[in-house]
C-alpha cells in the first residue's frame, strides 16, 4: 500500500484499481474518490475504471494523497504543481487548485511563463494568467528569447495576439495613469496658486498686498505658500507695470490674466473679493452672456476639487484628524 493511503482513519481493503502510464496499476478506494471529485464519482459510477495518463507517476501519487488526506508535500506541489493543477482541473477538486494556483505562481519564470500561461488558460485560472502576462510585461525581452515563445509563435499565435492584445493594453493603461497623475499635478499647483492669490491679495505678504494693508518692512519671507508665494508676486508686480500687456504681447501678463480669469470662475464672493478683476471679469461675462468652452469649464471644476481637497486635508491636519 502506497504512502499517500497514510492517515488517521482505518482504512478498509482497496475496492478498486487506478491505471497510469505505469505497468503496475494503484490500488484505491471508490468511496474516498466519489468524496474528494465529483468527477472520479461519475467515472466510478459509469464504468468502474479509472485511468489517469499523461502526467508523470509521482504527480498521480502526489494528487492521489491530497484526495485521501488533503495535503500535499511541498517538494511535490513546486516540482508537480503544473500537473496537480490540471488534475485538479479536470477532476474538479477546488482546494488543490487553489493550492496548485498558488505554488505554480510563486515557481514561475521566464523559461516557464509561456508554459504557464496556456495551462492558466486551460485550466481557467484568470489570477494566474494575469501573473504571467505581468511578467512578460516586466521582462518581455527576457521571455521573447525564451523556447517557450518561440514555440508559441509557432504552434499558437492566437495566444500570442491576446498576450500581446493585453501587453498594449497595459501599456496604454500605463500611459493614461502617468497622463492624469501629471494632470492632477497641474490642478494642485493651480489650486495652491489660486489659494497663494487669494492670501497675496487678503493679507499681504512680503512685497505686494492689498492698499488697506500696510507691508512691514523686514517682514519674513512667507512660510505657507514658500517659492510659489515669491513667484506670484513677482507676476503680480510685472502686470502691474508691463506696457505690453493691453497689448497682448506679453506671455507673462497672458498667464497672469489666465490666473485672474480661473480665479473669478472659482470665486463665490465677487461683491466683496479682494483679488483684482474679479468682479469685472465676471460681469463681463454675464454681459456677453458667454459660455466658457467645456475645456475651461473641466479645468474649472478640478481645480475647484483639487481647491477642496487641499482645504479638507488643512482641517483635517489642524483638528488632527491625521493621527488616526
Amino acid at each position: 500500500m502506497d504512502t499517500f493511503m497514510t492517515t488517521s482513519r482505518v482504512l478498509p481493503e482497496p475496492d478498486l484499481y487506478l491505471y497510469t502510464s505505469v505497468s503496475t496499476p494503484i490500488p484505491v478506494h471508490a468511496s474516498i474518490l466519489a468524496s474528494a471529485s465529483p468527477v472520479l464519482e461519475n467515472i466510478i459510477m459509469s464504468n468502474k475504471i479509472i485511468k489517469i495518463s499523461g502526467v508523470p507517476y509521482r504527480a498521480v501519487i502526489a494528487f492521489l494523497r491530497f484526495l485521501y488526506s488533503f495535503r500535499c508535500r511541498e517538494e511535490e506541489m513546486e516540482k508537480y504543481g503544473m500537473h496537480l493543477l490540471a488534475l485538479s482541473h479536470v477532476y474538479a477538486v477546488p482546494e488543490l487548485k487553489k493550492r496548485s494556483v498558488k505554488a505554480v505562481g510563486e515557481h514561475v519564470t521566464e523559461e516557464s511563463v509561456v508554459d504557464v500561461l496556456q495551462l492558466s488558460r486551460l485550466c481557467d485560472a484568470p489570477d494566474l494568467y494575469l501573473k504571467c502576462v505581468k511578467l512578460v510585461d516586466d521582462r518581455f525581452k527576457k521571455v521573447e528569447r525564451s523556447e517557450g515563445w518561440r514555440f508559441l509563435q509557432n504552434h499558437d499565435p492566437a495566444l500570442e495576439l491576446d498576450i500581446l492584445c493585453l501587453l498594449d493594453d497595459n501599456d496604454n493603461r500605463k500611459k493614461r495613469l502617468m497622463m492624469r497623475k501629471r494632470q492632477e499635478k497641474v490642478y494642485m499647483q493651480l489650486s495652491e496658486a489660486m489659494e497663494c492669490l487669494e492670501h497675496i491679495c487678503t493679507e499681504g505678504c512680503t512685497n505686494v498686498g492689498p492698499y488697506d494693508v500696510e507691508l512691514r518692512k523686514g517682514r519674513e519671507p512667507c512660510t505657507k505658500f514658500g517659492e510659489t508665494c515669491q513667484g506670484m508676486q513677482a507676476l503680480i508686480q510685472h502686470f502691474a507695470t508691463c506696457t505690453k500687456g493691453n497689448s497682448g504681447g506679453c506671455m507673462r501678463c497672458k498667464r497672469m490674466w489666465q490666473l485672474f480669469r480661473l480665479h473669478s470662475s472659482i470665486c463665490h464672493h465677487h461683491d466683496s473679493c479682494k483679488v483684482p478683476l474679479c468682479r469685472q471679469i465676471e460681469l463681463k461675462r454675464q454681459e456677453e452672456k458667454r459660455k466658457d468652452d467645456g475645456r475651461w469649464r473641466l479645468l474649472v471644476r478640478k481645480v475647484a476639487s483639487a481647491k477642496a481637497m487641499s482645504s479638507l486635508s488643512l482641517s483635517n491636519t489642524k483638528c488632527g484628524f491625521n493621527k488616526f
